[in-house]
């Protein structure tokens, strides 16, 4: 119920067409409902709507519009993925965080340079860091530190459910579609994991 009460109304659809407005209608009914699906794990999230929006470069960069229901259920997760890695994270992280943004980054790096020793800068962006994130390796990275086995199956549940590309359903083999709202934390963790500890 509280994360109906957050989710965003005015935000773009999923395959499903289901409204925040038409989802509250009968909300209590609809929440329970999903609760129990999820208890007897006869939950199936449906496949995020595909869309491209324009990037500076030219190029478009595709993103997953999950159905509305799916969204509660990803927001419930990233409440309580959040609370097991946000301590964990190193502070050298900004990037889809809570209460951190490029303006801390930016005044991080700004008193580095000046008040610290610089041996080297290296700036680099990972192409398609999202879509290509392995399902294998995000759920290795999670068995560190969650032993429910039924918040792994829910996001293994997310990672295969695919997208609708165009009207064909496309399956995910690897990457968690950008535009989700789980994707930036399970993106954090793979990075945490991945090149964070490396440096």
């Amino acid at each position: 119920m509280q994360c109906h009460r957050e989710l965003d109304g005015s935000k773009a659809v999923g395959i499903d067409e289901v409204t925040k407005k038409e989802y509250g209608e009968n909300l209590e009914q609809n929440i329970e409902g999903l609760v129990e699906r999820l208890k007897r794990k006869s939950y199936k999230p449906q496949p995020s709507l595909r869309v491209y929006i324009p990037k500076s470069n030219g190029k478009l960069r595709p993103l997953g519009i999950a159905s509305y229901e799916d969204k509660i259920v990803q927001l419930a997760l990233k409440k309580v993925l959040e609370a097991i890695y946000e301590p964990r994270f190193l502070n050298c992280m900004y990037g889809f965080r809570p209460n951190r943004g490029c303006h801390g980054a930016v005044k991080e790096l700004y008193k580095r340079l000046n008040f610290t020793k610089i041996c080297y800068i290296v700036d680099a962006d990972i192409k398609g860091f999202f879509d290509h994130m392995k399902h294998d390796w995000i759920m290795k990275f999670l068995n560190l530190y969650i032993k429910d086995p039924n918040i792994l199956w829910l996001v293994n549940k997310y990672l295969k459910a695919g997208v609708m590309d165009e009207g064909k359903l496309v399956e995910n083999e690897e990457g968690s579609a950008q535009g989700n709202i789980i994707s930036p934390i399970l993106a954090n963790i793979y990075m945490h994991n991945v090149l964070t500890l490396w440096y």
